[in-house]
């Protein structure tokens, strides 16, 4: 037990370098469901997609260490006064999550995913923890994971061609890409990708990588 609490701290650092696969695509690969990833560098993508899925998943991406505190106190409060909540995971949480943990919401879950975030943000640079999240998020309805796979699928070529409005789709399809399509957008999809666009063209969106953050 103890062993297996430890592995997720023992394995991140090595995530440094290579290609890692998420626990959802591990159970594909074992339940031989179909399953698609086509691993590319941060830097070949479109520089338009980090920046539009940092401003979907999480804006303060390039401040925080690990845990975005204000947005999870205003999802807290949400839930007090009986709002519909809405996400408040960093994208380094995604990864703990992605990488280690399960899905579904379980508060035994958070609990497990809070220090291991933490623990990501202290071994792995934001650029990594950015070119991993968009290998292994899913981005199609039939097991399609990652930015290329879910370019593919969704406008018949790669990420590193993609349009400022092919990005934004793709951004706008997070967290469920099952429910929401980039391929056949419907007027939600449509609306949340408009957003990004013109946040784009006012140069609202953050740019933490042409800063002194390693991107």
């Amino acid at each position: 037990m103890l062993l297996a609490l430890l592995l997720p701290y023992l394995l991140a650092p090595l995530y440094r370098v290579g290609h890692p696969v998420s626990t959802l695509m591990a159970w594909r690969y074992i339940t031989r469901a179909p399953i698609s990833r086509q691993w590319i560098d941060l830097a070949a993508m479109a520089p338009s997609l980090p920046r539009s899925v940092i401003a979907s998943e999480d804006a303060k991406f390039c401040s925080h260490h690990g845990i975005d505190w204000g947005a999870l106190r205003e999802v807290i409060d949400d839930a007090e006064d009986g709002e519909v909540t809405r996400g408040g995971s960093t994208i380094t949480q995604q990864v703990a999550k992605n990488l280690f943990l399960w899905q579904g919401r379980s508060f035994v879950r958070k609990a497990l995913e809070f220090p291991l975030a933490l623990w990501i943000e202290l071994v792995l640079p934001k650029r990594r923890i950015l070119e991993i999240y968009l290998n292994i998020a899913e981005l199609g309805p039939s097991g399609q994971f990652g930015a290329q796979a879910g370019a593919t699928y969704a406008f018949g070529h790669g990420a590193s061609t993609l349009s400022p409005r092919e990005a934004a789709l793709l951004a706008a399809i997070l967290p469920n890409p099952v429910r929401r399509s980039a391929r056949n957008p419907g007027p939600g999809v449509r609306r949340l990708a408009g957003i990004y666009i013109a946040r784009a063209q006012a140069g609202e969106l953050p740019r933490c990588w042409n800063e002194n953050r390693g991107f």
